[in-house]
């Protein structure tokens, strides 16, 4: 015989779906016989209905990883998705290729390796982008011969 109803009536009593009632298979007859709630409620006290607990997912490797980042670890290229604006932005790229130029100007200019109308212009072409980094710059001031002759 279908135990359906029993296993409907079970899961609402224990507030569970169907699926995660559990009838003793040894004593389906018991349960065949219960037809009323009363009748389920006394299995469910007796064991032989019953819900097992409700299976969740592991954290246990998430927090492996999580362990292994603090310690600075899983962080080369493979770990990393995303196109090359994703990674760092435009500004930050921008920031971090600006600031080192300006303060190689700047030096430049206080020790007196270059002319303040020389520094000027340099400081507007790095601020346009002419320049990719300070050995590109100090390349410039080579090639160009705008250093102060000593």
């Amino acid at each position: 015989m279908s135990l359906r109803s029993q296993r409907r009536l079970a899961a609402e009593i224990l507030k569970v779906g169907e699926g995660r009632v559990w009838i003793d298979p040894d004593r389906t007859e018991d349960v065949e016989a219960a037809i009323t709630r009363e009748e389920i409620r006394k299995l469910i006290h007796e064991g032989i209905i019953q819900s097992p607990p409700k299976k969740g997912v592991s954290r246990a490797r998430a927090k492996v990883l999580k362990k292994k980042k603090k310690k600075g670890l899983r962080r080369g290229p493979g770990g990393k998705s995303g196109s090359a604006r994703a990674k760092v932005s435009k500004k930050q790229a921008w920031m971090k290729k600006i600031r080192p130029l300006r303060k190689k100007l700047r030096e430049l200019k206080t020790s007196r390796a270059i002319t303040k109308s020389v520094y000027r212009q340099l400081y507007d072409m790095a601020g346009s982008g002419v320049f990719e980094s300070t050995a590109d710059l100090e390349r410039y001031i080579r090639t160009r011969g705008l250093g102060r002759r000593r």
